[in-house]
């Protein structure tokens, strides 16, 4: 195993464990509701084939409906956002680009194109999961708050999260 490899994986376990015993039990003005731990599943290579990066995402939605008891709703929304990742990816990316790095980050393909990538697939991730767990369009105006603000919210920890975990390559004064 490299280094990434176990520096990932401590990271999926560490936000599955926050996501299950902190953020679902928080829930601003009744529809905010902070969604982390899609986080990891956004960091993973994307070198790594569409099998892998589906069981790996099922097996972290999985991993947080346990904690929720959700029936699977989080492993469903997971395995839809891991099959969006990489198309979503492209879509923002300047044709015949790869990334520096396999890792996506706002260093390896630039801030704006990181940026698109994290409000897009969070947001995707919000609509799956409100989808699914209301099930029902019947109140719409509720359920496109919830949507925005949960992602808007997950977004903004999420960015507090790269900041903290990334690296600085250039030197301070």
């Amino acid at each position: 195993m490299t280094k990434s490899t176990i520096q990932l994986t401590v990271l999926t376990i560490v936000l599955i464990l926050a996501q299950g015993i902190v953020f679902n039990h928080i829930c601003l003005f009744g529809v905010a509701v902070p969604l982390v731990f899609i986080y990891a599943l956004l960091k993973l290579p994307v070198t790594l084939t569409v099998n892998w990066v589906l069981t790996i995402g099922f097996a972290i939605g999985l991993s947080v409906d346990i904690f929720s008891d959700t029936y699977g709703m989080n492993a469903l929304a997971c395995t839809l956002l891991a099959m969006c990742r990489r198309p979503v990816l492209r879509l923002y990316m300047p044709r015949g680009e790869e990334p520096a790095d396999p890792v996506p980050s706002s260093a390896s393909i630039g801030r704006s194109v990181y940026l698109k990538y994290l409000v897009t697939l969070t947001l995707l991730f919000c609509i799956f999961i409100f989808v699914i767990e209301s099930f029902t369009f019947f109140n719409i105006w509720r359920l496109i708050l919830r949507i925005i603000c949960s992602a808007v919210l997950s977004v903004a920890l999420m960015l507090g999260l790269d900041c903290l975990f990334s690296r600085r390559r250039e030197k301070r004064l």
